[in-house]
């Protein structure tokens, strides 16, 4: 059995192979090859946390099985301690025999950005190049590179809570990437003032009410939400995702029951259903994606246990392939 750290994972698996992965899972789901039960959520009230076990298996040619665990506990900030923490156990699908335990918080930002980055490759006009970036947390890092490891972009605005959250943001990760990309970023102190010109916007927030105005929306545009994840959250605005021509999520049931952006745009009565599709089911080509230049798309993830465990078994065999990792006996 092996344990793969955050640095054992970026030392094999890069975000172009996550994104190849995470566009396996959701072809999977959407093929109904994925048993995905509902997580279960226990409350440890006198701890002030509650502990969530993701279980999930995939049967196919590549079958995955394993299960993440993510505990909350806002109060571990107080002894230095991350305040939600993550592990992802792997399980041999043949023998159901623990194969490996992966570092869950890396595994989630890893695949959080790479379901992104598979819809803003299927959906954003090949010619984008300037997006914009709404958020600076845990999650941003990861949603920059997926943008840039799928469009060839030369300017990404950064916004935040505050324009020095934002230039905060952009002097700690411009270095980081300049070897790799090259992008400009530019911190901005309120995203409507760019929004128009954004070919790509993704948000990745918690926010309550909408962070850009809706209407401001240009033709061609592609939108991600990746931040909002309960009915009370809703960072896209309503008017943004009503006048989409094309609208997909990762699963039907997560987003349908947990995003409150499709859920407040669904209360406006412009948004049924049948016009929100599962980006496995373009994979799969049973729908159809982007059809011209002027159509606005939109994306949006909840997330799902089916990403964890592809990812995290391909994972696995890449690390074993190249002897990485730590033996555990």
């Amino acid at each position: 059995m092996k344990y793969l750290s955050s640095a054992d994972i970026q030392a094999c698996f890069s975000m172009q192979d996550a994104i190849n992965a995470d566009k396996a899972a959701l072809a999977s789901y959407s093929a109904g090859q994925a048993d995905i039960p509902l997580r279960t959520n226990l409350a440890i009230d006198d701890q002030n946390g509650q502990s969530l076990f993701m279980p999930g298996y995939v049967r196919g040619n590549a079958p995955a099985l394993g299960l993440k665990i993510v505990s909350v506990y806002p109060d571990n900030t107080q002894q230095g301690l991350p305040s939600v923490p993550a592990t992802m156990v792997v399980l041999d699908a043949a023998t159901g025999i623990v194969s490996a335990i992966l570092d869950g918080t890396y595994l989630t930002q890893l695949r959080t950005g790479a379901v992104q980055g598979a819809a803003t490759d299927m959906l954003a006009r090949p010619d984008s190049k300037t997006a914009l970036l709404i958020g600076t947390g845990g999650q941003a890092f990861s949603q920059l590179i997926a943008m840039l490891t799928v469009r060839p972009l030369t300017r990404i605005y950064i916004a935040s809570r505050s324009y020095d959250q934002a230039q905060a943001f952009v002097n700690r990760v411009q270095e980081q990437i300049t070897d790799r990309f090259s992008v400009e970023l530019v911190a901005v102190p309120d995203p409507n003032q760019v929004v128009a010109e954004s070919d790509i916007i993704t948000c990745v927030t918690t926010a309550h009410e909408p962070v850009f105005d809706g209407r401001l929306v240009t033709p061609g545009t592609h939108i991600n939400g990746v931040g909002s994840y309960t009915p009370a959250m809703c960072e896209v605005p309503p008017e943004a995702i009503t006048q989409a021509d094309r609208i997909f999520v990762d699963t039907v049931d997560g987003a349908l029951h947990e995003a409150g952006d499709l859920i407040a745009a669904q209360h406006t009565g412009q948004v049924d259903r049948g016009a929100i599709a599962e980006l496995g089911q373009l994979l799969n080509q049973q729908v159809p994606g982007r059809s011209s230049a002027h159509e606005i798309t939109f994306f949006k993830t909840v997330g799902s246990a089916v990403l964890d465990v592809v990812v995290a078994s391909k994972i696995v065999d890449r690390a074993v392939a190249r002897e990485i990792g730590t033996e555990l006996s």
